[in-house]
């Protein structure tokens, strides 16, 4: 026998991963149970007809919604995938995209200490998430099993999707009558409070304008909390500005992010930016992650063995980054914002509590009537879940249940303005029509 009939290791001893059987202990990975919104419209038609009508306040896309990505972007960007041709592209995108990026969307300047090739684009924003939680577990503290650290009413895939690729989530310390914000203090306490398991902190989300909240989180703020995070170990924080154009101050300036840190702490950013929500580009799936160079390589790296971006939705990005974008987007972002002001007018005049900022939603108090409410039956309410599947199969009217989320938030609900604002004002009439119909 020679050596080639023997079975070779690819890697090295000193590189092969120890054997660790965690997936065998974890938890079954839930689906999504946004679909089941979807089946009580289904059911409300079934009761009053297919033409009653009915209102989709669940819902977190402008391109289902609102217009959508302008026709004029989508040619130019067919014109520029057919110039391109059709051959695999870099790991990272392509240098166009970088460029564009960084000079015309960003405009990343001299001082702020990333360059275009800080810039990495990725298949979604999910797919930058992923790629973002592997660079963490596997640059931070080079572990599985650490910790992914999200404000304590998170978006439902903050739970689950880091959870698949090894790492365990935190939901940080935050009180409801503070709209469940981030602390210096609450940052120190999950960081002793993982210590006493053996265990640390390898990412933190900031995500502003938040979901399912809709807080705003002041940009002086987000960077208090970032070096809070940082000088505390945590490995690296993650801004999510998926809806930082949907705004009414405007956009997040990276500058001022950036030059707020020195280049050590810099290298230990990600900034999660792209379409989906700021051109209702959802199944274009256009995003980008901004991050160090070291977190760069390593994605860069791992996605020539996975995910190759495409092109066509680079060129999309590309053709909206290359004008003026705020007028790109205008037909997301000026719809939603009357949608806002109409939501928070009504939201006042019915004097319930809610949260709401920026972005997409309102996160709405439904205490009062899951306590008090009752069916015609007579039997009442457990949860914002058991009473949105009652409103959506009787009034017609969807919003996302809190409890969807977390159990911080099952009294409450997400209220979806990313609508035309007469829908918004139906909707919203319609939903309190079912609410006071309880009490």
């Amino acid at each position: 026998m020679t050596e080639q009939d023997n079975p070779v290791y690819a890697q090295d001893a000193q590189y092969r991963i120890p054997v660790n059987d965690y997936p065998a202990h974890q938890t079954s990975i839930p689906p999504s149970r946004m679909f089941e919104l979807k089946k009580a419209l289904e059911l409300y038609k079934a009761r009053n007809g297919a033409d009653a009508p009915v209102y989709d306040a669940s819902q977190g896309d402008g391109g289902a919604s609102l217009p959508g990505v302008p026709a004029e972007i989508l040619m130019r960007a067919a014109e520029l995938q057919v110039k391109h041709g059709t051959g695999y592209d870099q790991p990272f995108g392509t240098k166009q995209f970088r460029d564009v990026s960084a000079n015309h969307y960003w405009k990343l300047a001299a001082n702020s200490g990333w360059t275009p090739e800080n810039i990495v684009f990725v298949q979604g924003g999910r797919d930058g998430l992923n790629k973002a939680y592997q660079a963490m577990v596997s640059l931070g503290h080079g572990r599985v099993g650490d910790l992914l650290m999200v404000s304590r009413v998170p978006w439902i895939s903050y739970s689950w999707g880091p959870y698949g690729l090894g790492l365990n989530v935190l939901y940080a310390p935050g009180r409801e009558d503070a709209s469940w914000k981030y602390t210096v203090d609450g940052i120190h306490s999950a960081v002793d409070f993982v210590a006493r398991d053996g265990r640390k902190i390898a990412g933190m989300v900031i995500t502003s304008p938040d979901n399912p909240t809709g807080r705003t989180t002041p940009v002086e703020e987000q960077i208090e909390l970032a070096h809070a995070a940082l000088d505390a170990g945590v490995a690296y924080v993650l801004f999510d500005w998926m809806y930082h154009w949907v705004t009414d101050g405007g956009p997040t300036d990276i500058n001022t992010v950036l030059q707020a840190f020195e280049p050590e702490k810099r290298e230990r950013l990600m900034i999660l930016d792209g379409l989906t929500k700021s051109l209702g580009a959802s199944n274009i799936r256009s995003c980008q992650l901004v991050a160090g160079t070291k977190v760069v390589k390593h994605i860069v790296s791992t996605a020539s063995h996975g995910v190759v971006p495409s092109y066509y939705a680079q060129a999309v990005a590309i053709a909206a980054y290359e004008g003026d974008f705020a007028k790109s987007a205008a037909s997301i972002i000026e719809p939603t914002k009357q949608s806002r002001r109409v939501l928070r007018a009504a939201l006042e005049k019915a004097g319930v509590r809610f949260v709401m900022g920026d972005g997409y939603y309102a996160f709405i108090d439904l205490s009062r009537y899951i306590a008090d409410g009752k069916r015609p039956d007579g039997t009442g309410f457990t949860d914002s879940a058991d009473l949105g599947a009652y409103l959506g199969e009787m009034f017609g009217i969807t919003v996302v249940p809190g409890v969807y989320f977390s159990d911080a938030g099952k009294n409450w609900a997400r209220f979806s303005y990313a609508l035309p604002p007469e829908k918004t004002q139906k909707a919203i009439d319609r939903f309190f029509e079912g609410l006071n119909s309880l009490v």
